[in-house]
């Protein structure tokens, strides 16, 4: 159906007014980039970049979020989070911080949306694991953002714009930094170099000040979080919290050491953050923490890694988990060179009808992406295929 002329007109109308409200920081509409220009633009209804958060929604590789871990793999509990709850808190933390900084919260949402589509079964643990086996098969190290990039732009083809995709790229939590500024020119030459830096092993920043909220909204999200979530699967405890930093303790106001003052502490820690983020941030060239909050983000990190990521708790099953992982690359890359096409890569990856016809690899490669795909439980799937024997039927069941 079309829209009629005279509604189209003021709707036209109404996005320029909405526009013209947007920081002279914020990235326009209109100077999306897209590499092939052949689906046509509809700019009233579906602004380019609120299409690309649609197209990343409705891809493979978005849905298989759904299983992935964030931090706690293994753990039979539905209130912790999983890697689709967290890019929706990501995605609504930069939405809000963007919204205050008058920036495109449509650029926001697809980026935060995408960022973490190349994370492994088993989170940062699988990631550290696979990193290791691509490196002996001399493909390069493991980066779950360049998976991410490769999932959207090789395997499945969403003909992303490129401020999306470098947002995805350039989001990089993990690291801490107090201020972030835009980096690198608006074309897709640029885009490949940052690619191959960040795949050496380096790191660069987006191009956009809306990558820059992506990445400290990301940065931002798992500190109370990952902390309530450990709590609540009981990783941690007292003896714990009372290593709990002095400055967070000042900072966020928490009221005591014992497990009930830490109750509110994801709201807690983000409700100061963002307005801290907010403040510091406003009228000026980059998005950036105050003196005091950036230190308390960098201990609060150093906490949860000690703490938390590196807990023998939950490490427990480390060395069974690097198993299976070495085990299942080897079976699928074997699989690949012997070309045995009902094994799992050719039905779920080589041959399925969503995945691009100009996707290709190196058997190693090929690999690589489809564990990186995988969801924790279909990992496990796809190991028991592998290692059991299977049964065979008959008629007789006694």
């Amino acid at each position: 159906m079309e829209i009629p002329q005279s509604i189209a007109d003021r709707m036209a109308r109404s996005v320029a007014d909405r526009e013209s409200l947007l920081s002279p920081r914020a990235t326009r509409n209109a100077d999306y980039l897209r590499r092939s220009g052949h689906r046509p633009e509809e700019p009233v209804i579906r602004p380019p970049f609120s299409r690309d958060a649609d197209r990343i929604i409705h891809s493979k590789a978005y849905s298989r979020y759904i299983d992935k871990t964030q931090v706690f793999y293994l753990v039979e509990n539905d209130h912790i989070t999983h890697r689709v709850l967290h890019v929706q808190l990501v995605s609504k933390i930069g939405r809000t911080i963007g919204r205050a900084l008058g920036l495109n919260e449509d650029l926001i949402e697809a980026i935060a949306l995408g960022h973490d589509i190349g994370h492994v079964p088993y989170g940062h643990l699988g990631e550290e694991i696979l990193d290791d086996l691509c490196r002996e098969q001399k493909i390069g190290g493991f980066r779950h953002n360049v998976q991410s990039v490769r999932f959207l732009d090789d395997v499945e083809d969403c003909d992303l714009t490129l401020q999306v995709l470098d947002g995805i790229l350039c989001h990089n939590g993990e690291t801490h930094a107090q201020s972030l500024m835009v980096e690198g020119d608006a074309d897709w030459d640029a885009f490949r170099e940052k690619l191959r830096r960040i795949e050496g092993g380096g790191d660069a920043l987006p191009l956009t000040v809306e990558g820059c909220v992506v990445r400290i909204a990301d940065s931002i999200s798992y500190l109370g979080r990952d902390l309530a979530d450990a709590l609540e699967v009981e990783v941690i405890g007292d003896d714990d919290l009372a290593a709990y930093p002095e400055n967070c303790m000042a900072f966020f106001q928490i009221p005591g050491r014992e497990k009930g003052a830490f109750g509110d502490i994801n709201r807690t820690v983000l409700d100061v953050l963002i307005k801290d983020i907010v403040a510091n941030s406003y009228d000026t060239d980059c998005i950036t923490l105050s003196a005091e909050a950036s230190a308390c983000v960098e201990t609060f990190k150093g906490f949860n890694m000690r703490h938390i990521y590196q807990n023998p708790r939950l490490l427990a099953n480390r060395e069974k988990i690097r198993y299976m992982f070495r085990y299942l690359f080897d079976h699928v890359l074997q699989d690949i060179t012997e070309e045995r096409e009902a094994s799992p890569v050719y039905t779920d990856l080589i041959r399925a009808p969503w995945v691009s016809r100009d996707y290709t690899g190196t058997p190693a490669e090929v690999a690589r992406d489809f564990i990186a795909g995988m969801t924790d439980r279909y990992f496990e799937q796809v190991f028991r295929r592998s290692i059991l024997p299977e049964r065979v039927r008959s008629r007789y069941r006694g």
